[in-house]
């Protein structure tokens, strides 16, 4: 019976350990979405027709942020086919900026697009800058060369001829 009794409260104090200890949350597997990731395709078309459903509006087409209605709104946005211009933001701050929204700028619903979706748009998103074609500086204005300058035969002068 004591055997019983003991096998009974160390079973109790098991579920209830179990029960009572903090629930880990799932892991995410967005988590596995790494920055500058190559997106399969059926994640870059997911994040292509996100992007152009839900942030082509403000940040345009390419990306770089000149749209009537952000001109409208009187946003100065970000644009991000300069390479420069998300070189200081971490995945996760664009994640987060993206999820909550920002300013003006509302949060995306989880109904519309899972973590993975905005990871996958993250990454298209720095895909702007990298899809960007590299600008050559042009040199430095020199003044134009003058035409060479005919120079005309020098003719001797005439002299009249003794008369006869």
């Amino acid at each position: 019976m004591l055997k019983s009794f003991l096998l009974f409260t160390a079973v109790v104090l098991l579920v209830t350990a179990a029960a009572s200890a903090p629930a880990r949350p799932p892991q995410d597997a967005s988590a596995n979405v790494k920055s500058g990731a190559k997106l399969s395709p059926e994640a870059h078309a997911r994040a292509k027709k996100l992007y152009e459903l839900d942030c082509a509006l403000c940040h345009g087409s390419s990306g770089d942020g000149k749209t009537d209605l952000a001109k409208d709104m009187q946003l100065t946005l970000i644009d991000w086919t300069d390479p420069k211009a998300l070189s200081g933001m971490s995945d996760q701050a664009l994640f987060d900026a993206i999820r909550k929204g920002k300013g003006k700028m509302p949060p995306e619903d989880e109904g519309r697009a899972k973590n993975d979706d905005i990871h996958y748009l993250v990454n298209y998103i720095r895909k702007f800058a990298q899809d960007r074609p590299a600008t050559t500086v042009a040199p430095a204005a020199q003044p134009a060369a003058a035409p060479p300058t005919e120079t005309a035969p020098a003719t001797p002068p005439v002299t009249p001829s003794p008369s006869r």
